[in-house]
């Protein structure tokens, strides 16, 4: 399996908020897929939780599932060539 990347970001300048919130699926050293969620004030490194899952099927319907509900908080995702 290959790495997963996924960025998004939340941005309301009227209350002063600048969001981001990363998602990677990855393999790790013994088998089982990890995913990795970073989230914070964007310029800041934020805070990182990881989740195992046994099979990557899982992992990639949890990271399906935070995206949803971060979509519907307003966060999109970022374009790569705006080098955000």
């Amino acid at each position: 399996m290959e790495e997963c990347l996924l960025t998004l970001h939340r941005v309301d300048p009227s209350v002063n908020m600048q969001r981001f919130y990363t998602l990677s699926l990855e393999n790790s050293l013994f088998g089982d897929v990890l995913l990795a969620r970073q989230w914070g004030r964007i310029g800041t490194y934020g805070r990182v939780r990881y989740d195992w899952f046994d099979n990557a099927a899982d992992a990639e319907r949890e990271l399906a599932r935070i995206a949803a509900v971060k979509a519907r908080r307003g966060y999109v995702g970022l374009d790569p060539s705006l080098g955000v």
